[in-house]
Protein backbone atom coordinates (compact mmCIF):
# COMPACT_ATOMS: atom_id res chain seq x y z
CA UNK A 1 0.00 0.00 0.00
CA UNK A 2 3.03 2.28 0.70
CA UNK A 3 4.37 1.44 -2.49
CA UNK A 4 1.54 2.27 -4.49
CA UNK A 5 0.96 5.15 -2.48
CA UNK A 6 4.36 6.65 -3.34
CA UNK A 7 4.12 5.20 -7.02
CA UNK A 8 0.83 7.81 -7.21
CA UNK A 9 2.71 10.17 -5.60
CA UNK A 10 5.80 10.42 -7.84
CA UNK A 11 4.17 9.47 -10.81
CA UNK A 12 1.91 13.17 -9.55
CA UNK A 13 5.17 15.18 -8.87
CA UNK A 14 6.52 14.65 -12.88
CA UNK A 15 3.17 15.72 -14.06
CA UNK A 16 3.63 18.67 -12.18
CA UNK A 17 6.94 19.52 -13.09
CA UNK A 18 5.87 18.63 -16.41
CA UNK A 19 3.00 20.20 -16.70
CA UNK A 20 3.20 23.92 -19.09
CA UNK A 21 2.68 26.14 -16.65
CA UNK A 22 4.63 28.85 -18.47
CA UNK A 23 2.99 28.59 -21.79
CA UNK A 24 -0.90 28.46 -19.65
CA UNK A 25 0.14 31.42 -17.72
CA UNK A 26 1.16 33.39 -21.11
CA UNK A 27 -2.42 32.25 -22.77
CA UNK A 28 -3.99 33.80 -19.39
CA UNK A 29 -1.72 36.51 -19.71
CA UNK A 30 -3.06 37.22 -23.45
CA UNK A 31 -6.57 36.88 -22.34
CA UNK A 32 -6.36 39.10 -19.53
CA UNK A 33 -4.89 41.88 -21.95
CA UNK A 34 -7.66 41.22 -24.60
CA UNK A 35 -10.66 41.45 -22.04
CA UNK A 36 -8.86 44.55 -20.13
CA UNK A 37 -8.62 46.45 -23.73
CA UNK A 38 -12.79 46.01 -23.85
CA UNK A 39 -13.03 47.18 -20.47
CA UNK A 40 -11.27 50.26 -20.48
CA UNK A 41 -12.75 51.64 -23.71
CA UNK A 42 -15.09 52.05 -20.95
CA UNK A 43 -14.02 52.70 -17.88
CA UNK A 44 -14.01 56.06 -16.15
CA UNK A 45 -10.69 57.50 -14.42
CA UNK A 46 -12.57 60.10 -12.48
CA UNK A 47 -15.37 58.04 -11.09
CA UNK A 48 -13.60 54.37 -10.59
CA UNK A 49 -16.37 52.86 -8.12
CA UNK A 50 -19.29 54.19 -10.86
CA UNK A 51 -17.45 53.25 -13.67
CA UNK A 52 -16.91 49.41 -12.54
CA UNK A 53 -20.42 49.23 -11.46
CA UNK A 54 -21.47 50.68 -14.93
CA UNK A 55 -19.93 48.16 -16.94
CA UNK A 56 -21.59 45.07 -15.35
CA UNK A 57 -24.70 46.88 -15.21
CA UNK A 58 -25.06 48.57 -18.58
CA UNK A 59 -22.88 47.30 -20.94
CA UNK A 60 -23.55 44.26 -23.00
CA UNK A 61 -22.02 41.26 -21.34
CA UNK A 62 -19.92 43.34 -19.13
CA UNK A 63 -20.36 41.40 -15.60
CA UNK A 64 -18.82 38.75 -17.99
CA UNK A 65 -15.79 40.44 -19.67
CA UNK A 66 -14.79 42.09 -16.26
CA UNK A 67 -14.63 38.58 -14.56
CA UNK A 68 -12.89 36.88 -17.50
CA UNK A 69 -10.64 40.02 -17.14
CA UNK A 70 -10.41 39.14 -13.20
CA UNK A 71 -9.99 35.45 -13.16
CA UNK A 72 -7.42 35.13 -16.40
CA UNK A 73 -5.13 37.99 -14.03
CA UNK A 74 -5.43 35.93 -11.39
CA UNK A 75 -4.41 32.62 -12.99
CA UNK A 76 -1.90 34.57 -15.05
CA UNK A 77 -0.07 35.09 -11.45
CA UNK A 78 -0.80 31.71 -10.21
CA UNK A 79 0.50 30.36 -13.30
CA UNK A 80 3.61 32.62 -13.47
CA UNK A 81 4.65 31.93 -9.90
CA UNK A 82 4.03 28.20 -10.34
CA UNK A 83 6.40 28.35 -13.27
CA UNK A 84 8.95 29.66 -11.01
CA UNK A 85 8.98 27.24 -8.51
CA UNK A 86 9.33 24.49 -11.10
CA UNK A 87 12.38 26.25 -12.84
CA UNK A 88 13.67 26.60 -9.30
CA UNK A 89 12.72 22.88 -8.29
CA UNK A 90 14.56 21.78 -11.28
CA UNK A 91 17.46 24.16 -11.13
CA UNK A 92 17.87 23.93 -15.09
CA UNK A 93 18.49 27.66 -15.49
CA UNK A 94 21.37 28.93 -17.13
CA UNK A 95 20.63 32.35 -17.36
CA UNK A 96 24.05 34.92 -17.19
CA UNK A 97 23.58 37.44 -14.12
CA UNK A 98 21.87 40.28 -15.85
CA UNK A 99 19.04 38.25 -18.07
CA UNK A 100 18.63 36.39 -14.68
CA UNK A 101 17.82 40.01 -13.18
CA UNK A 102 15.70 41.37 -15.98
CA UNK A 103 13.50 38.10 -16.01
CA UNK A 104 12.81 38.12 -12.04
CA UNK A 105 11.66 41.29 -12.39
CA UNK A 106 8.96 40.09 -13.99
CA UNK A 107 7.55 38.76 -10.33
CA UNK A 108 7.31 42.38 -8.77
CA UNK A 109 5.69 43.84 -12.18
CA UNK A 110 2.99 40.88 -11.90
CA UNK A 111 2.18 41.68 -8.22
CA UNK A 112 2.06 45.70 -9.07
CA UNK A 113 -0.25 44.76 -12.50
CA UNK A 114 -2.09 42.60 -10.06
CA UNK A 115 -2.32 45.26 -7.13
CA UNK A 116 -3.12 48.03 -9.41
CA UNK A 117 -6.19 46.33 -10.93
CA UNK A 118 -7.77 45.60 -7.55
CA UNK A 119 -7.18 49.64 -6.40
CA UNK A 120 -8.81 50.46 -10.18
CA UNK A 121 -11.79 48.78 -8.85
CA UNK A 122 -12.27 52.02 -6.96
CA UNK A 123 -14.66 49.83 -4.10
CA UNK A 124 -13.86 48.57 -0.53
CA UNK A 125 -10.64 46.36 -1.23
CA UNK A 126 -9.46 49.01 -3.94
CA UNK A 127 -9.40 52.32 -1.92
CA UNK A 128 -7.59 50.45 0.96
CA UNK A 129 -4.89 48.94 -0.51
CA UNK A 130 -4.27 52.22 -2.70
CA UNK A 131 -3.93 53.87 0.47
CA UNK A 132 -1.78 51.72 1.79
CA UNK A 133 0.36 51.75 -1.33
CA UNK A 134 0.74 55.47 -1.01
CA UNK A 135 1.67 54.79 2.82
CA UNK A 136 4.28 52.28 2.33
CA UNK A 137 6.04 54.10 -0.38
CA UNK A 138 6.18 57.27 1.49
CA UNK A 139 8.07 55.23 4.08
CA UNK A 140 11.19 55.08 2.13
CA UNK A 141 13.62 57.28 2.84
CA UNK A 142 14.46 60.49 0.06
CA UNK A 143 12.79 58.85 -2.67
CA UNK A 144 9.24 57.68 -1.11
CA UNK A 145 7.71 61.38 -2.15
CA UNK A 146 9.35 60.64 -5.58
CA UNK A 147 8.13 57.04 -5.87
CA UNK A 148 5.19 57.28 -4.86
CA UNK A 149 4.67 60.00 -7.28
CA UNK A 150 5.39 57.81 -10.10
CA UNK A 151 3.43 54.54 -8.51
CA UNK A 152 0.46 55.93 -6.85
CA UNK A 153 -0.18 59.54 -5.81
CA UNK A 154 -3.51 58.30 -4.88
CA UNK A 155 -4.29 61.56 -2.69
CA UNK A 156 -3.71 63.78 -5.65
CA UNK A 157 -4.53 62.42 -8.69
CA UNK A 158 -7.02 59.79 -7.46
CA UNK A 159 -7.19 56.72 -9.44
CA UNK A 160 -5.14 58.44 -12.79
CA UNK A 161 -1.94 58.09 -11.91
CA UNK A 162 -2.52 53.85 -10.99
CA UNK A 163 -4.64 54.11 -14.30
CA UNK A 164 -1.77 54.93 -16.63
CA UNK A 165 0.54 52.75 -14.91
CA UNK A 166 -1.85 49.80 -15.41
CA UNK A 167 -2.33 50.17 -19.10
CA UNK A 168 0.41 51.07 -20.12
CA UNK A 169 4.09 51.58 -17.88
CA UNK A 170 3.98 48.51 -16.03
CA UNK A 171 2.78 46.74 -19.09
CA UNK A 172 5.97 48.04 -21.14
CA UNK A 173 8.11 47.47 -18.24
CA UNK A 174 6.89 43.44 -17.77
CA UNK A 175 7.08 42.70 -21.35
CA UNK A 176 10.78 44.62 -21.51
CA UNK A 177 11.64 42.55 -18.92
CA UNK A 178 10.32 39.14 -20.10
CA UNK A 179 11.09 39.92 -24.24
CA UNK A 180 13.87 37.77 -24.23
CA UNK A 181 12.47 34.59 -22.74
CA UNK A 182 9.10 35.18 -24.77
CA UNK A 183 11.15 35.09 -27.82
CA UNK A 184 13.33 31.58 -26.74
CA UNK A 185 9.79 30.05 -25.82
CA UNK A 186 5.90 29.96 -27.25
CA UNK A 187 2.37 29.34 -26.13
CA UNK A 188 -0.20 28.25 -29.08
CA UNK A 189 -3.98 29.09 -27.77
CA UNK A 190 -4.60 25.20 -29.32
CA UNK A 191 -2.35 23.78 -27.03
CA UNK A 192 -3.98 24.74 -23.93
CA UNK A 193 -7.67 24.46 -24.87
CA UNK A 194 -8.75 23.32 -21.39
CA UNK A 195 -7.55 25.94 -20.13
CA UNK A 196 -9.76 28.32 -22.88
CA UNK A 197 -12.62 26.67 -21.95
CA UNK A 198 -12.32 27.28 -18.46
CA UNK A 199 -11.69 30.75 -17.84
CA UNK A 200 -14.79 31.81 -19.81
CA UNK A 201 -16.84 29.01 -17.74
CA UNK A 202 -15.81 30.45 -14.36
CA UNK A 203 -16.50 33.71 -16.06
CA UNK A 204 -20.08 32.90 -16.58
CA UNK A 205 -20.47 30.91 -13.56
CA UNK A 206 -18.97 33.19 -10.77
CA UNK A 207 -18.91 37.05 -10.56
CA UNK A 208 -16.14 38.73 -10.37
CA UNK A 209 -15.57 40.47 -6.48
CA UNK A 210 -16.99 43.96 -5.53
CA UNK A 211 -17.62 45.19 -2.32
CA UNK A 212 -20.05 47.83 -1.35
CA UNK A 213 -18.22 51.56 -1.82
CA UNK A 214 -16.97 52.88 1.94
CA UNK A 215 -18.17 49.57 3.53
CA UNK A 216 -15.82 47.69 5.95
CA UNK A 217 -12.76 49.97 5.54
CA UNK A 218 -11.99 49.06 9.51
CA UNK A 219 -11.91 45.43 8.45
CA UNK A 220 -11.29 45.41 5.43
CA UNK A 221 -8.90 42.31 3.77
CA UNK A 222 -6.63 43.49 0.68
CA UNK A 223 -5.76 41.27 -2.27
CA UNK A 224 -5.39 37.59 -1.30
CA UNK A 225 -1.47 38.11 -2.31
CA UNK A 226 -1.29 41.00 -0.05
CA UNK A 227 -2.95 39.59 3.16
CA UNK A 228 0.62 38.77 4.52
CA UNK A 229 1.95 41.72 4.15
CA UNK A 230 -1.28 43.35 5.58
CA UNK A 231 -0.39 41.42 8.50
CA UNK A 232 2.90 41.89 8.96
CA UNK A 233 1.91 45.63 9.50
CA UNK A 234 0.15 45.02 12.53
CA UNK A 235 3.47 44.59 14.50
CA UNK A 236 6.33 46.44 12.28
CA UNK A 237 6.93 49.82 11.37
CA UNK A 238 5.48 50.64 7.96
CA UNK A 239 8.88 50.27 6.13
CA UNK A 240 9.97 47.33 7.50
CA UNK A 241 7.00 45.36 7.03
CA UNK A 242 5.50 47.03 3.71
CA UNK A 243 9.56 47.76 2.04
CA UNK A 244 12.37 45.60 3.73
CA UNK A 245 10.36 42.30 3.89
CA UNK A 246 8.97 42.28 0.66
CA UNK A 247 12.60 43.20 -0.75
CA UNK A 248 14.72 40.79 0.99
CA UNK A 249 12.51 38.03 -1.30
CA UNK A 250 13.04 39.74 -4.30
CA UNK A 251 16.82 40.24 -3.61
CA UNK A 252 16.91 36.38 -2.84
CA UNK A 253 15.69 35.66 -6.32
CA UNK A 254 17.34 37.45 -8.09
CA UNK A 255 20.79 36.57 -6.32
CA UNK A 256 19.79 33.07 -7.37
CA UNK A 257 21.86 31.72 -9.81
CA UNK A 258 25.40 31.44 -8.14
CA UNK A 259 27.47 28.60 -7.29
CA UNK A 260 25.49 25.22 -6.23
CA UNK A 261 26.12 25.51 -2.33
CA UNK A 262 25.04 29.54 -2.13
CA UNK A 263 22.18 28.63 -4.32
CA UNK A 264 20.90 26.28 -1.95
CA UNK A 265 21.24 28.65 0.98
CA UNK A 266 19.37 30.82 -1.19
CA UNK A 267 16.65 28.51 -1.87
CA UNK A 268 16.35 27.83 1.31
CA UNK A 269 16.03 31.06 2.61
CA UNK A 270 12.95 31.67 -0.11
CA UNK A 271 11.22 28.49 1.48
CA UNK A 272 11.27 30.03 4.66
CA UNK A 273 10.29 33.29 3.59
CA UNK A 274 7.46 31.80 1.58
CA UNK A 275 6.55 29.27 4.50
CA UNK A 276 6.31 32.47 7.45
CA UNK A 277 4.26 34.64 4.85
CA UNK A 278 2.09 31.95 4.24
CA UNK A 279 1.20 31.51 8.18
CA UNK A 280 0.69 35.61 8.04
CA UNK A 281 -1.71 35.16 5.31
CA UNK A 282 -3.91 32.82 7.02
CA UNK A 283 -4.09 34.91 10.19
CA UNK A 284 -4.73 37.52 8.28
CA UNK A 285 -7.54 35.58 6.54
CA UNK A 286 -8.94 34.71 9.79
CA UNK A 287 -9.70 38.12 11.15
CA UNK A 288 -11.39 38.92 8.02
Amino acid sequence: MATDSQGLMIRLGRLLLANRWGGQALVCLQVSVLSGILLALQYDVAEPYYSTATIELVIPYGAFWRALHYYSSQGFLLLLLCHLAVILWKGEYTYTRPAWVRLTTTVPVALLLMFTGYVLRGDATGEAAGAIAEHIARSIPLLGDLLNQVLFDVSASGARRIYVNHLAGLVALGGFCAWPHLRRYTARWQDHLLLLMLLPALSILVAAPMEPDHVGLLHIGGPWFFLGLQELLRYLPVFWAGVVAPATIILALLALPDGEQRRRRWLFFVCAWLAVYCVLCIISYWRI
